[in-house]
């Protein structure tokens, strides 16, 4: 799924736009039990506290696509024939009537789950009649391609309250108030199926992380026996690796920096040109990138085998994963410096009598503690 139609679905959580008529869930203690169920109708609860059932529900659909939210394919032989597509199907085309999948659902991931604490299981069954855009973008509201039906699931910590000290109004008294227990955002959730092309696609689901360093492959198991995606903070780290590993003795600030401004101008262009496939690259980019850096033939080859063994043979990968596209980060065991995407160019290495130094261009606006600095 791409942005727009992820920011399509998560505007249909909202008391005029949704047709989500009950939610669905648990309660479960740290002990793995469950202590109560939910099957609450939107209808009948006040205003507000509906509106906050589905902006935590809204939540599962937030953050970055290919960092928080990523694609879970299925094979064609899960979807034919087998128990966690079916059980799926069942909540789905049940809208969540069908107790004995709902039960089944929950236990699912009760077994599986580890979260510290207890956690909130949360379901919920929508309808969606899908307005027809033409080839030009413009939406026809009163013409519809399709109903895309589909449930929205979101797991979150249940987080107890710290003492602090209240005023009571109709008591014009400060006094302590009692510690208590809140639903925190979701820590991990999912959509099924899929809304591809803006139509229903019961070959994939899209699965929410809120944490970049955790994927939660015993949940990911469990609910779609697929293997988890690498988490975002994990891709990061095992490129970086990769990168310093295949240049070794080779490895300059200058090669660094070409491949983090590379990536970065390609995120931006994606940005300018308003791409609604998520953007990837694939080893041969970066390669093409490091020997245009004077990267010699061996090395940029061991790269390409480094790759494969690390993201998995001819794998894309998000370039938002690879490296900050929000700063450079130059470190010593003394010194850290932030260069600003872009700018790369201020900074460079130069060998001085024997010793290596790190030079930073500054003319004006330079700073230390706060204080403007205007003699060098």
């Amino acid at each position: 799924m791409n942005e727009k139609e992820i920011a399509e679905i998560r505007r249909r959580f909202r008391p005029d736009k949704s047709n989500i008529t009950h939610i669905r869930g648990c309660y479960v203690n740290d002990k793995r039990e469950i202590v109560t169920g939910i099957d609450q109708s939107l209808a009948v609860m006040p205003q507000e506290e509906s509106e906050k059932l589905l902006t935590i529900l809204r939540r599962a659909l937030s953050g970055t696509v290919g960092k928080n939210l990523v694609d879970i394919p299925f094979t064609t032989q899960q979807v034919v024939d087998s128990e966690e597509h079916r059980l799926l199907m069942a909540l789905r085309d049940s809208a969540l009537k069908d107790e004995e999948a709902v039960q089944a659902f929950f236990q699912r991931v009760i077994q599986s789950l580890t979260l510290e604490g207890g956690y909130l299981i949360l379901l919920a069954a929508d309808k969606y009649d899908v307005p027809y855009r033409s080839k030009d973008g413009e939406r026809q509201d009163d013409a519809s391609s399709e109903v895309y039906s589909y449930i929205l699931c979101a797991v979150c910590p249940i987080k107890e309250t710290k003492p602090a000290l209240g005023y009571y109004v109709n008591e014009n008294a400060f006094r302590s108030c009692r510690t208590d227990w809140i639903v925190g955002a979701p820590e991990l959730g999912f959509l099924f199926p899929a809304f591809d092309d803006r139509s229903a696609n019961i070959y994939g689901a899209l699965y929410y992380s809120r944490d970049i360093a955790e994927s939660h492959g015993e949940f990911v198991d469990a609910v779609f026996r697929r293997e988890a995606p690498m988490p975002a903070a994990e891709q990061k780290e095992t490129f970086q690796s990769i990168l310093g590993e295949t240049l070794a003795g080779e490895c300059s600030y200058g090669v660094v920096r070409a491949v983090h401004d590379r990536l970065y101008e390609m995120v931006e262009e994606h940005k300018a040109n308003k791409a609604e496939a998520p953007l990837v690259v694939s080893k041969q980019t970066v390669r093409r990138v490091l020997e245009s850096c004077g990267v010699a033939e061996p090395q940029a080859a061991e790269f390409e085998e480094k790759f494969d063994a690390g993201f998995g043979a001819d794998a894309d990968v998000s370039p938002q994963n690879l490296v900050d596209v929000k700063r450079i980060e130059v470190r010593t065991p003394d010194v850290t410096i932030h260069v600003s995407p872009g700018r790369s160019d201020l900074v460079e290495t130069r060998v001085i009598d024997g010793a290596r130094y790190i030079l930073i261009r500054a003319n004006d606006g330079v700073e230390v503690n706060g204080v403007n600095i205007s003699k060098f």
